[in-house]
């Protein structure tokens, strides 16, 4: 696993990569962050770290042009500050968008592949495994499962209860 890079900031608001032994802008880290790369952004002056400040300079900048935040989600943002179930909005938010990246990484897969395929069987599948990722993080069962576990009787047929009478077996009540 390799190391993290360290980016200073320093009083004069200039970005120091210490990677690269240059100065960089605010563009380069976006640059780093959609490459991925693992990187700590630290006050030269205070040695604290100001990742997430960078990083919130950087979403700003990307909102002036076409916004993916809408000025009433900003304000619900603004209001869970503080709350008792801030941690837990936080988490939500973190799993939801891994989801949300999850299956962009799957369609992107499966419309590489969509060429081989049956175009009607792929989007079949999809469906269906986006289905189940849903049904799992939302706790609901699918659909067949309460017929599962009604069971079926000693005759083969489903649904029904066992009365416990009749000669040679169990008899189904309807």
């Amino acid at each position: 696993m390799s190391e993290i890079r360290v980016i200073k900031k320093y009083p004069n608001r200039r970005l120091y990569d210490t990677a690269i032994s240059s100065y960089i802008t605010l563009a380069d880290v976006k640059g780093l962050v959609l490459d991925a790369v693992d990187f700590q952004v630290i006050d030269a002056k205070t040695r604290q770290d100001i990742t997430r400040s960078i990083l919130l300079q950087i979403i700003a900048e990307e909102e002036g042009g076409e916004p993916i935040f809408s000025s009433e989600l900003l304000a619900q943002l603004i209001r869970a500050y503080g709350g008792n179930m801030q941690n837990v909005l936080t988490t939500y938010l973190e799993k939801s968008l891994e989801l949300w990246f999850d299956q962009q990484r799957m369609l992107q897969e499966r419309t590489r592949t969509f060429m081989d395929h049956s175009p009607i069987n792929v989007l079949t599948q999809f469906a269906e495994r986006n289905l189940s990722m849903w049904q799992a993080m939302s706790g609901l069962e699918p659909q067949g499962a309460e017929d599962d576990e009604q069971g079926s009787g000693a005759d083969g047929e489903r649904g029904g209860k066992s009365t416990g009478k009749g000669k040679g077996g169990t008899r189904t009540k309807r």
